[in-house]
C-alpha cells in the first residue's frame, strides 16, 4: 500500500512543529534503514541535511508529481549525490514514481535506487551527480537554459518560462575545481534564478574539512557575486524558509545559503564523525538513533500516514500550479500562435521542418578550407532556423570559429544572447552544456582537441546520460604546428574512443564537416564531439570521388579501383584524407588496385549492418594501412594481424605543420612505400 503498510496511524492530532519533526525524522529513518539494509551507503549527509530538504521541498519547490516533466517546474539538483537515500525519500512520500520497495532495494542489481542518482526526469531525478561539483555546474546550465528561454519566449503579461533552479551541495562540491569554475560563471552571468544550500556539516571522508578546506566559504562566494546567507542551525527550519524566501526574491545575483548541519544528525555516537558518512551506522547504532528521534524499531522503513499524507499534499499543489501555468499557455497560444508552435517544437524535441535546406555546399574552386572554419560557416547558416542551438567557447571562438554571426552576446542584461564567453573554464563550460541539454537545448561547447581533457568527466557523464550535447573539438593534431608538443593532442581520439555512447567525428574536408554537423544535431541519444582541424585542407571534388553523404555510416569507400578487388585498402580520418587520396592516386597510375576508406567515425561505422561494413572493409583483403596523426591505439580492429598504421607512438614537435608532416611521415610518398611493403611489393 505504497509504505501504508508499514504505517501506524497516531491518535493524537499533531502541532504543525511536531508534524515537521516527524516528517525530518521519518527521512532519517528511511536512509538508516536503507543503508543498513543494503549495508552499503551514506546515511550521514541525509540525516544531517533532512531539515533543509524539508523545507525546500514542502514549502518552496514548484513540481507535479504526476507531471514530472512538466516545462516549468522548478529544477532540484542533488549535486552531492552520496546522499542519495534523501533524494529517493522525498520522490516516494512526494507521490513521484519511486516505489516504496525500491526504497529497500538501495544500491541493489536493476533497482531504481543506485549509489549515486542516475539521470530520469520521468522519476523525477534532474541529471546523474556523484562526481562532487558537476551538479553544482549542471544547475548553472540548467540556470543559463531558464533564461535564455524565458528571454527567447516570454512575452509582454505572457509568462511562460520563470522556474528556478535549487540545489544540495557540500564541501566538497564547493572544494572541487568544478564548483569553483562554474560558481564563477554563474555570479558573473547574474544568475538570480539558481539557489543553493550548501550542507556545510564540517566533516570529509578523512575527518573534519579543516584538514584540507580552511578558507572563507562565504567571503568566496561572496566575491564571486553570489547573494550569501548563513544559517548557524541547520534544524532551525525558520530560519531555512525565511532564507530561501530571501532567494527567492534576490533579482540580480544567484544565491547560496549556508546551513551548518551535523552529519549524522540524531546518532547519539556517529553524529560529527568521518564514520558516518560512507558506511552503515551499525544495527546497534541504528537502534538508539531511532530510540532518540523516537522512532519504532519495528517495522523498518517506518512511514506513518500523516507523514505520508502531509508529503501527498505536493500532488494538489503541483496539479494547481500545473493547470495554472496550462492556462496561461492557452492564452499565449492565442496571442502568439507562431511562437507557441515553435514552444511546441522545443518540447517535443523536434527540429523545424526544411532546416536541412540551410547547409552550405562547398566546392573544390572555393580553395582550401580547415575544417574549423567551414564547421564556422556551417553553425552560421543553419542558426537562424535553429534557435535552441546556442553556445560559445572556453574563451577560444576566434581560432575554434564557434561564434554565431549577427547574434548577439548571452550576458547578465541580454540573455537572449546565443554566443556564450565560457572564459578559460573547460570543465565548467563541459558541466554547463549539460545542464542546458538536460533543459532541451542543443548547446555547443568549444575548445582545442588537447584541452578536452579538462572536460572528461562532464563528456563521460553526458554519453552516461543519452543527452546531446555537441562538443566542437579544433587543433586536431600535431598539425597545428608551432605551438608544439604542449598543444599536439595525440592520445585523445583513442581516449575520447573509448567513451561509451560519445560519437565521435573527424571529417576530412568542408563537406564532411557539414555533414557531420547535421548528424550530431540530429543525434537524440548522446553526446557528438567534431574534430577539427586548424590547417587548410582541399576541399574534395565530389564528382570525382564519392559524396560526402558516406560519414554519416562513419566510413565509405571515397575512392576505389575501377572494377577490381582492391590489392591495399588506404584507412583514413580528417586530415589525412586528403593525402592519402594523393597517394591512391600514385599507387592507381603504378597499376595498384587501391581503395581509399574515408573513416571519420567509428563509432558511427560499428552501427551500420555487418554486409555494409564488409562492403567497406571486405573481410578477405589482407593489406590494409591505417593512416591518422594520433595514437594508432585500436586501429587493429581494421587493419587486423598482417595490416599497420602510420600514427603518433611519441609526442609531436614544435615546427611548421608541413616539416611535421614530412618528418613524421604522413606524406603521399610515404604511405606509398608503407603500401608496397605490405603487398610485398
Amino acid at each position: 500500500m505504497d509504505g501504508k503498510t508499514a504505517a501506524q496511524t497516531s491518535n493524537d492530532i499533531l502541532s504543525g512543529a511536531e508534524l515537521d519533526r516527524l516528517c525530518i525524522n521519518t527521512i532519517r529513518g528511511l536512509v538508516m534503514d536503507a543503508v543498513q539494509k543494503a549495508d552499503s551507503g551514506h546515511p550521514g549527509m541525509p540525516m544531517g541535511a533532512a531539515p533543509m530538504a524539508y523545507v525546500l521541498w514542502t514549502r518552496h519547490l514548484r513540481y507535479d508529481p504526476l507531471k514530472p516533466r512538466w516545462p516549468n517546474r522548478d529544477r532540484f539538483i542533488l549535486s552531492a549525490g552520496h546522499g542519495c537515500m534523501l533524494l529517493y525519500s522525498l520522490l516516494h512520500l512526494t507521490g513521484y514514481d519511486m516505489p516504496f520497495d525500491e526504497l529497500k532495494q538501495f544500491r541493489q542489481w536493476g533497482s531504481r535506487t543506485p549509489g549515486h542518482p542516475e539521470y530520469r526526469p520521468e522519476e523525477g531525478i534532474e541529471t546523474t551527480t556523484g562526481p562532487l561539483g558537476q551538479g553544482l555546474g549542471n544547475g548553472v546550465g540548467m540556470a543559463i537554459a531558464e533564461k535564455y528561454l524565458a528571454a527567447h519566449f516570454n512575452q509582454p503579461g505572457h509568462e511562460l518560462v520563470n522556474y528556478k533552479v535549487c540545489a544540495i551541495v557540500s564541501d566538497g562540491d564547493l572544494m572541487e575545481g568544478v564548483g569553483s569554475e562554474a560558481a564563477s560563471l554563474a555570479g558573473h552571468l547574474g544568475l538570480s534564478n539558481l539557489v543553493y544550500l550548501y550542507d556545510d556539516n564540517h566533516i570529509s571522508i578523512e575527518g573534519a574539512t579543516t584538514l584540507a578546506f580552511t578558507e572563507s566559504r562565504a567571503k568566496r562566494f561572496e566575491a564571486y557575486g553570489w547573494f550569501v546567507q548563513q544559517i548557524e542551525d541547520g534544524n532551525d527550519l525558520e530560519a531555512i524558509d525565511k532564507a530561501l524566501k530571501a532567494a527567492e526574491a534576490e533579482t540580480d545575483r544567484p544565491s547560496i545559503i549556508m546551513v551548518r548541519t551535523h552529519i549524522a544528525d540524531g546518532s547519539p555516537n556517529k553524529h560529527d564523525t568521518a564514520g558516518a558518512h560512507g558506511a552503515p551506522l551499525g544495527e546497534e547504532e541504528v537502534k538508539l538513533t531511532k530510540e532518540n528521534l523516537g522512532i519504532p524499531l519495528e517495522p523498518k522503513f517506518y512511514i506513518p500516514d500523516e507523514v505520508l499524507a502531509h508529503f501527498r499534499n505536493s500532488i494538489e499543489r503541483g496539479e494547481k500550479a500545473e493547470t495554472e501555468w496550462q492556462e496561461r499557455l492557452n492564452a499565449y497560444r492565442q496571442a502568439f500562435p507562431e511562437l507557441a508552435a515553435e514552444w511546441d517544437r522545443f518540447v517535443r524535441g523536434e527540429l523545424p521542418e526544411g532546416w536541412t535546406s540551410r547547409f552550405p555546399v562547398f566546392k573544390p574552386s572555393d580553395g582550401p578550407l580547415a575544417t574549423r572554419q567551414a564547421s564556422g560557416a556551417v553553425l552560421s547558416a543553419i542558426s537562424p532556423v535553429l534557435p535552441t542551438l546556442l553556445g560559445g567557447s572556453a574563451d577560444l571562438a576566434p581560432s575554434t570559429n564557434t561564434l554565431i554571426k549577427k547574434e548577439t552576446d548571452f550576458e547578465k542584461g541580454n540573455y537572449g544572447g546565443r554566443n556564450f564567453h565560457f572564459g578559460v573554464r573547460e570543465h565548467a563550460m563541459g558541466s554547463a552544456l549539460n545542464g542546458m541539454a538536460v533543459s532541451g537545448l542543443i548547446p555547443y561547447g568549444a575548445t582545442f582537441m588537447i584541452f578536452s581533457d579538462y572536460m572528461r568527466p562532464t563528456i563521460r557523464l553526458a554519453a552516461m546520460m543519452g543527452i546531446r550535447p555537441i562538443y566542437v573539438f579544433t587543433h586536431d593534431s600535431i598539425f597545428l604546428g608551432e605551438d608544439g608538443p604542449t598543444h599536439q593532442p595525440i592520445e585523445q581520439l583513442a581516449s575520447l574512443r573509448t567513451i561509451p555512447n560519445l560519437s565521435l567525428i573527424r571529417p576530412a574536408d568542408a563537406n564532411e564537416t557539414a555533414v557531420a554537423w547535421r548528424v550530431a544535431i540530429e543525434r537524440k541519444d548522446g553526446p557528438v564531439a567534431l574534430v577539427l582541424t586548424r590547417q587548410k585542407l582541399p576541399v574534395i571534388d565530389r564528382e570525382k570521388y564519392a559524396s560526402a553523404e558516406g560519414l554519416a555510416e562513419g566510413a565509405y569507400i571515397l575512392a576505389d579501383a575501377k572494377g577490381q578487388r582492391p590489392d591495399v585498402i588506404l584507412i583514413a580520418s580528417g586530415s589525412e584524407v586528403s593525402v592519402t587520396l594523393d597517394a591512391y592516386e600514385k599507387l592507381t597510375a603504378e597499376g595498384v588496385a587501391a581503395r581509399v576508406v574515408s573513416m571519420p567515425s567509428w563509432d558511427l561505422f560499428e552501427k551500420q549492418t555487418q554486409d555494409y561494413r564488409d562492403k567497406v572493409l571486405p573481410p578477405e583483403t589482407a593489406a590494409r594501412l591505417a593512416i591518422e596523426a594520433a595514437y594508432p591505439f585500436g586501429w587493429e580492429r581494421y587493419i587486423g594481424n598482417k595490416g599497420a598504421a602510420i600514427g603518433m607512438t611519441r609526442f609531436g614537435a614544435s615546427a611548421p605543420y608541413k616539416v611535421l608532416a614530412e618528418k613524421f611521415g604522413f606524406t603521399a610518398d610515404n604511405i606509398v612505400r608503407r603500401a608496397h611493403e605490405l603487398m610485398g611489393r
